[in-house]
């Protein structure tokens, strides 16, 4: 049943799961799921304000990782003062509490150096005062910025460089996990009046929401492995949403949660997959229990839906090549071009192979929602026709 966003939220809410674990495409609206989920946290209906007196983490209902978390960290590099980059962080209670109380800017550091590189380093500020534009002396709080610069292995290292858009995105991600680390830590402490905290005693929810922007496979599955076994570690009652639109990071968390582990049953693990239908409502799917999500199949069905339909773009292209990079390593073929038609002289048509190369490889965001001609729609179904036919997928799996 097609439900709005806003009931899909409220569903997740309701599941009486510890852990819910959501499949969706890019695009398909995990983020705005993530802020309505947030909504009906923070503010349910009926909800008195007897908790808006207290300070901002004791009153936390909900710790939530997605696009908009990015926004509490902007570079400055202002040229005309010849500065060096640096990362600043807007002022909130979460990083003061983890950086500043907690004192965990070294774990923050390690965990980032794990996903990309152990020279990599980056460097929080001490406090410092210095002249603003006009002279005038500006205090600048410690821990209200971050400078990156590659060590050398000889105690040297180069100046103050900026790190790329996937490295900044892993660096934000790391301060988040420290984070999480931290609070399941505190709550694991069963009564409150022996925490050393009790900043996050009305913590109900964490909604992480695709933490894998830019990482290699290898740094891919040991992000997933930390966040399943981090997740695993917490023996209070707070629960865990993780929405991704990677296969791969969905499988191996799939693997990772669907297995008892102390405290942590798996019957207490749910997975779905996030639709958007065609008139703007959405389905949220129950995924089988027994097998990781057959992301191929479902890819079929997409490519299968344009073809029928006549809505093709670009993108599909990238679909095709995934179903044949994936059958192509089941069946033991060298490579997925092997799996392509075949000419009167046994050969691959070198035409077929490079339009499935050049579509599914675009450099530029933009290229991807560009018309194809109809040469290339005509190419396109007919191979997803071929392959059906050649190697006859089961609906039930691959």
């Amino acid at each position: 049943m097609s439900k709005t966003l806003i009931e899909i939220a409220q569903q997740l809410k309701d599941a009486n799961k510890k852990v819910q674990l959501v499949y969706a495409f890019n695009g398909t609206g995990k983020t705005r799921l993530s802020r309505e989920f947030k909504q009906l946290v923070v503010a349910p209906k009926g909800a008195g304000d007897e908790a808006a007196d207290l300070p901002a983490l004791s009153r936390t209902k909900i710790l939530y990782y997605n696009a908009f978390t990015e926004d509490l960290f902007y570079w400055d590099n202002d040229l005309a003062l010849d500065e060096e980059p640096r990362l600043r962080i807007q002022p909130n209670s979460f990083t003061d509490w983890v950086l500043k109380e907690q004192g965990q800017d070294m774990n923050v550091i390690t965990t980032f150096q794990r996903y990309t590189n152990d020279k990599l380093t980056p460097h929080f500020n001490a406090e410092r005062t210095e002249k603003d534009r006009d002279g005038k002396d500006v205090v600048i709080k410690a821990f209200s910025e971050v400078t990156f610069s590659m060590e050398r292995g000889d105690e040297t290292r180069t100046g103050n460089i900026k790190i790329s858009k996937g490295e900044e995105s892993n660096f934000i991600w790391s301060v988040f996990h420290t984070l999480l680390d931290q609070v399941i830590s505190v709550l694991n402490v069963p009564e409150p009046g022996e925490r050393e905290s009790n900043e996050f005693d009305q913590l109900e929810c964490v909604f992480v929401d695709d933490p894998v922007s830019s990482l290699d496979e290898n740094h891919l599955i040991q992000l997933a492995v930390d966040l399943a076994q981090l997740i695993k570690s917490g023996k209070s009652e707070v629960r865990f949403i993780v929405t991704t639109h990677n296969p791969l990071f969905y499988n191996v968390l799939h693997n990772e949660l669907n297995s008892d582990d102390g405290s942590y049953k798996k019957k207490s693990f749910e997975k779905h997959r996030l639709t958007k239908l065609d008139d703007g409502t959405y389905k949220l799917t129950p995924q089988p229990n027994d097998s990781p999500f057959s992301y191929h199949l479902y890819l079929k069905a997409e490519l299968e839906k344009a073809v029928e339909t006549g809505h093709v773009s670009k993108y599909h292209f990238n679909f095709l090549r995934n179903i044949l990079e994936k059958t192509s390593t089941f069946l033991g073929y060298n490579k997925w071009g092997d799996l392509l038609p075949k000419t009167d002289d046994g050969r691959t048509n070198p035409y077929e192979a490079r339009i499935i190369n050049i579509s599914s490889h675009s450099k530029h965001a933009g290229e991807e929602v560009t018309d194809l001609t109809e040469d290339d729609k005509r190419v396109l179904t007919y191979l997803v026709r071929h392959i059906n036919e050649m190697y006859r997928f089961e609906a039930n799996g691959g």
